[in-house]
């Protein structure tokens, strides 16, 4: 190996060890990246995001051919799914996406090494294949999350599968069991429903999308149960018994009662992911855990100087923009700059159709914290442009401080609002008022109307409803 000594060594490829390499690198710091996979972009490129969108997207064009066009006067017979296609499609979306995160590691002259890390000292990384390389002022730990497993649920990835196996089923299967009613069983779930399969969400707690706002989960599980998908709340799977032709699961009432069977072709085992720490050595050099996860100050950094860590490894929300953003601000913190993440507003969507979105508290957040304030709703059914594209399902809401007017959270469940909550995130960034927000000029006719009319209805004067 030509080169053993860095200013900065990354171990982990994905969005936030990636993210963290390039900006480090644009500030003039000797960067490595250490990363075990074969490719780079980490599980959201790879086995995450990006294909699971790529599924979500040329699903839903299959779901409108299929059924969804005839409203629009428009006649089309004959439409059959071609998994194979899909799935080609699928692939071709993250070999570009890969590769080009390879064309940027070379632009910013970051050597990437292939092989594990493992720390063996506060400035040590012995890289499997590669060996020993020093970091002469920061490692950072960018390992990312793995899935979660269910205890007594053996994942074949053939008949029950994780996420990464549920992204490349060989055929449709005839009834899919989603274990966990959370972002991941969901948006899978809606993907496999949409191409034919019967979909069953077992949920342990009483809602899906638990950690939403209480109305925003309740109005998308009646959405999804009226696109089909069937829902067994409050229920916890006590075992599985996989044959050749499929998996019998047994499930009882979370609260305890009577068991029943389900009789599924395959099963996804979608109940969250855990930091990925394995292999990393860091008991050994002494950096310290909590519950699983690497413990940080508010610079990032460990118990132990010069080792810092990023991303689903830390304390936060496992999503790749959060990862991103901590990445940024540490590679500008060891620069010397006074950068930070407003971890309170990492916004969270789920790519379902329809979309959701949020950021901020909840209802039930700030009604716990004695916050008293007030709430805007409007509905998509009154949006022109939803109206004139047939997708009038859901609603934004607003919630404001009682006192100041400041936006405190922000809802929503409709048509494209992943790429509608940016306005938000940016409107409490900068401490705006619902007013401010219902004062701006939106274009017509568009959907992020309905983020104006909300504001409105915060103060009780929306003007279409």
């Amino acid at each position: 190996m030509a080169e053993s000594t860095f200013d900065v060594v990354v171990i982990g490829g994905g969005p936030g060890g990636y993210v963290c390499a390039i900006r480090a690198a644009q500030l003039g710091f000797k960067v490595a990246c250490v990363e075990k996979r074969g490719t780079l972009g980490g599980t959201c490129l790879n086995v995450g995001c990006i294909p699971s969108k790529a599924l979500l997207a040329a699903s839903e064009k299959f779901e409108e051919a299929a059924h969804g066009l005839a409203k629009f006067g428009i006649k089309v017979g004959g439409v059959e799914l071609d998994l194979p296609g899909m799935q080609a499609h699928k692939d071709k979306v993250v070999k570009d996406n890969v590769t080009g995160i390879e064309f940027l590691f070379k632009k910013n002259k970051i050597a990437w090494l292939k092989g594990a890390g493992k720390i063996t000292a506060a400035n040590t990384v012995e890289v499997e294949g590669v060996g020993a390389i020093t970091a002469s002022k920061a490692i950072v730990i960018a390992t990312g999350s793995d899935v979660t497993p269910l205890p007594g649920i053996a994942i074949d990835e053939k008949r029950v599968v994780s996420s990464t196996g549920a992204l490349s089923l060989p055929e449709v299967p005839k009834h899919l069991v989603v274990i966990g009613g959370g972002v991941i069983g969901l948006e899978l779930g809606s993907v496999w429903g949409r191409l034919g399969a019967k979909v069953t969400v077992v949920e342990y707690l009483d809602r899906v999308l638990p950690t939403m706002d209480n109305e925003l989960s309740k109005q998308a599980q009646r959405i999804f149960a009226k696109q089909g998908m069937d829902f067994k709340l409050s229920t916890k799977v006590t075992g599985a018994s996989v044959t050749e032709t499929g998996v019998s699961l047994t499930v009882e009432p979370a609260a305890g009662g009577a068991a029943q069977t389900i009789e599924a072709d395959t099963v996804l085992v979608a109940i969250g992911r855990r930091p990925y720490t394995e292999g990393l050595g860091l008991e050994a050099v002494g950096v310290e855990l909590d519950r699983g996860r690497v413990k940080i100050d508010h610079h990032f950094q460990t118990n132990v100087p010069g080792i810092y860590a990023i991303g689903d490894v830390v304390e936060g929300p496992m999503l790749a923009h959060k990862a991103e953003e901590e990445g940024v601000a540490l590679a500008e913190q060891l620069a010397g700059q006074k950068s930070h993440v407003n971890h309170d507003l990492v916004p969270g969507v789920v790519y379902t159709w329809p979309e959701v979105a949020a950021v901020g508290k909840t209802e039930e957040q700030l009604k716990a914290a004695g916050v008293a304030y007030k709430a805007g709703k409007f509905p998509f059914t009154a949006n022109g442009r939803a109206r004139a594209g047939g997708n009038t399902d859901g609603f934004v809401k607003i919630l404001s401080d009682a006192a100041t007017d400041k936006v405190l959270g922000v809802h929503m469940i409709g048509p494209n609002v992943s790429e509608m909550i940016g306005e938000l995130v940016l409107a409490m960034e900068f401490s705006a008022s619902a007013e401010d927000v219902a004062r701006t000029c939106h274009a017509h006719p568009t959907l992020s109307e309905a983020v104006k009319e909300a504001a409105l209805a915060v103060d009780g004067r929306p003007l279409h409803i």
